[in-house]
């Protein structure tokens, strides 16, 4: 008997729209969409319980993207879907063109931005010493979604920070267990992470449909699959 049944993907996709359709829209300090009960709560259990071991990283330097560091980093890639079946019912969710419609309609992006991308999906475990210095995701990111999977005391503390145009701090967003933010990467949507202490593991998920110009293609779900919106 499985320790874990992991939700079929029809499911998982229908739960999740429902979650995007249901999202609060707030423009302070730049347009964003906020999530509750995002996914099945079946479903992260099942990426909770993965045998990823988080990364051991002396230093980030306040950035996720270093060299020596991208080899450590989780991608839901082929390999990590045919390994796991919650990991290959989770890609399969959002690759599916319901949720692409739903995206398409909730974030107002039209549909040349949304049919032809690739769904990038990554398991982040930050642990004690992990930062991220203010930035501004890159326009490649058609939008960036961050689900936060935290649990313990001290998870309420662990969420995004949120910055103004001039990079002053202006709050932190909630990192409520099975919560999601969302926003669409421009020249004034600063965010980070403050350093702070992290009792325990920081678990977040941050989905992003990319362009095709997106150059790290052993990062993608499906590197040989564009999202569609047909079907």
């Amino acid at each position: 008997m499985d320790f874990l049944r992991v939700p079929e993907p029809n499911l998982i996709a229908h739960h999740f729209c429902n979650a995007l359709r249901s999202s609060v829209r707030k423009e302070q300090p730049y347009t964003h969409w906020t999530l509750a009960n995002t996914l099945p709560e079946n479903l992260c259990v099942g990426v909770l319980v993965l045998p990823i071991r988080p990364p051991l990283i002396d230093e980030c330097g306040g950035v996720r993207d270093l060299s020596d560091n991208n080899k450590k980093r989780a991608f839901f890639t082929p390999q990590l879907q045919a390994d796991f079946p919650a990991v290959a019912a989770f890609t399969e969710a959002f690759q599916r063109p319901e949720v692409a419609r739903q995206f398409m309609e909730t974030l107002g992006r039209p549909s040349t931005d949304i049919e032809g991308s690739y769904l990038r999906i990554e398991y982040i475990q930050d642990t004690n010493g992990a930062w991220l210095e203010p930035h501004c995701d890159i326009p490649e990111k058609i939008f960036s979604m961050v689900i936060y999977l935290c649990t313990g005391p001290e998870a309420k503390n662990w969420g995004t920070d949120i910055y103004d145009a001039d990079r002053k701090w202006v709050g932190r967003s909630s990192a409520t267990f099975n919560s999601a933010v969302i926003f669409i990467p421009g020249k004034n949507t600063w965010h980070g992470f403050d350093k702070r202490p992290i009792i325990g593991v920081r678990r977040l998920m941050e989905i992003n449909y990319v362009r095709p110009s997106w150059r790290d293609r052993d990062q993608l779900s499906y590197p040989d699959c564009p999202i569609t919106l047909l079907g």
